[in-house]
């Protein structure tokens, strides 16, 4: 009798479970359809960054570093006075030179300081006065966060109403009488444009490099809306 009354109950447990995980499922989906939909804009740049770096050389480590960190520390207050500019200290690295007999022959030490401003004609002016102790190692352009985030977000709307326009078109094609939104993930994609070439070689400033303004040019900002609608019969 005990036996019979486990069996029934091990049974109904058994049914509810699977009662349960059935009622659990989602319903089956019909005429889901794939879609994908991009909107992008060119975003003028107006953030520039650029480092520059003094490299010397001494038989002295300790006149090396006095010798690199009075360029350094020359550098940091002219870019502290010029308003408009951010400016921090980049790598600084002191190594051996080795001669050919593998005889100590002296150090070598580099520092670099980078700049980064959104006003291009103070940022042009000081790079210019600090060659005049430093080189300029490299420069870019690029769109500042805020620039950009409000590009994304103007574009988010945009993507959005041509996934719609897509799914309005899948509807038709498909003689719907209506879709139902399964999902949609929205990504953004930023393209800024490869750094100038410096003419390492040459003395020219940087006014003469690129006179008579900065280029800053354009970077591409993108934003990509992917996901799937079902299609109502």
């Amino acid at each position: 009798m005990l036996n019979r009354i486990l069996t029934g109950a091990m049974a109904g447990c058994f049914f509810l479970a699977a009662w349960t995980a059935a009622a659990a499922e989602p319903p089956p989906r019909y005429n889901t359809v794939e879609l994908q939909a991009e909107a992008q804009r060119e975003v003028q740049n107006d953030l520039l960054n650029a480092s520059l770096y003094v490299e010397l050389n001494d038989t002295s480590p300790a006149a090396l570093a006095n010798a690199i960190n009075k360029r350094v520390n020359e550098a940091l207050r002219a870019a502290k006075d010029t308003k408009g500019v951010t400016v921090r200290t980049g790598s600084n690295q002191t190594y051996p030179v080795y001669a050919s007999d593998n005889v100590l022959q002296g150090w070598r030490g580099r520092a670099e300081i980078r700049i980064e401003s959104k006003d291009f004609e103070a940022a042009s002016g000081l790079i210019g006065k600090l060659q005049e102790g430093m080189q300029l190692g490299n420069m870019s352009f690029s769109v500042s966060p805020e620039a950009r985030r409000a590009a994304e977000n103007e574009l988010i709307a945009e993507v959005i109403a041509a996934f719609k326009a897509r799914a309005e078109i899948v509807k038709g094609a498909l003689a719907g009488r209506g879709y139902k939104l399964q999902r949609l993930n929205v990504a953004n994609r930023y393209s800024a444009p490869p750094p100038r070439p410096l003419m390492a070689r040459t003395a020219m400033s940087v006014q003469e490099m690129i006179a008579p303004n900065l280029e800053a040019g354009a970077s591409g900002v993108t934003v990509t809306a992917n996901g799937a609608i079902e299609v109502l019969d």
